[in-house]
């Protein structure tokens, strides 16, 4: 779909070249990440990816490399297996960025301790670039659960880009650090996808951006 309706894949770092006015960023470009770091992504996405010459994220949660998605379970999931470090550096390997997903998982926003959350997203991202030896320039927040503590946490940690689940298209506007997505979840068509990248951009509440650079 994304090929035939003439999206381009863009990698993280052209979205933020290009939000900072560094680069120009092609029409219909599209940025594309992937939570939690499943091994299904290297066993399936992966080599869809790699048939259309796509860039992609996965955001990985640090202290439960190879283990299972636990925080699954109280929703009714079933947990699912997380790629190890091996896995980690095999996908960027292929060329694709592996990003920081915390260190296990919390709902950052109803994080009672500011230096909980920072242990949070500092930590996982040493974590990750000692498994990977290379610099960890992304972070996404699980759930999409954020508030300004942890924005500030990621300007703190050296982050360039950290993303929500806030509905919306990333513009110029936005801070690095909150940028919007399209959620896309199990059961999403094609033509649903088409429809949430056209159709689907009324922000679900106020976007929070730091004022030094709102």
């Amino acid at each position: 779909m994304l090929k035939h309706a003439g999206f381009n894949v863009v990698s993280l770092d052209a979205v933020a070249a290009g939000l900072r006015g560094e680069a120009a960023l092609p029409p219909r470009a599209v940025a594309l990440t992937f939570d939690d770091a499943y091994v299904d992504f290297l066993e399936q996405a992966a080599p869809v990816l790699l048939e259309h010459g796509y860039p992609a994220c996965v955001y990985a949660v640090a202290g439960m490399l190879g283990g299972r998605s636990e925080w699954v379970a109280p929703e009714g999931l079933a947990p699912a297996p997380l790629m190890n470090a091996a896995q980690l550096r095999e996908v960027q390997a292929m060329g694709f960025a592996v990003g920081s997903h915390t260190m296990s998982h919390p709902r950052l926003a109803r994080v009672d301790s500011v230096e909980r959350i920072a242990g949070e997203l500092g930590d996982s991202k040493k974590v990750l670039e000692d498994v990977l030896g290379r610099r960890v320039a992304h972070f996404c927040y699980p759930y999409g659960s954020h508030d300004l503590r942890a924005v500030e946490a990621a300007a703190a940690a050296g982050y360039v880009t950290a993303t929500t689940c806030q509905r919306a298209v990333a513009t110029p506007a936005d801070d690095l650090l909150s940028l919007p997505r399209k959620a896309i979840h199990q059961g999403t068509t094609a033509l649903g996808l088409w429809w949430k990248l056209i159709a689907r951009n009324r922000p679900k509440g106020v976007p929070i951006r730091r004022a030094a650079v709102a």
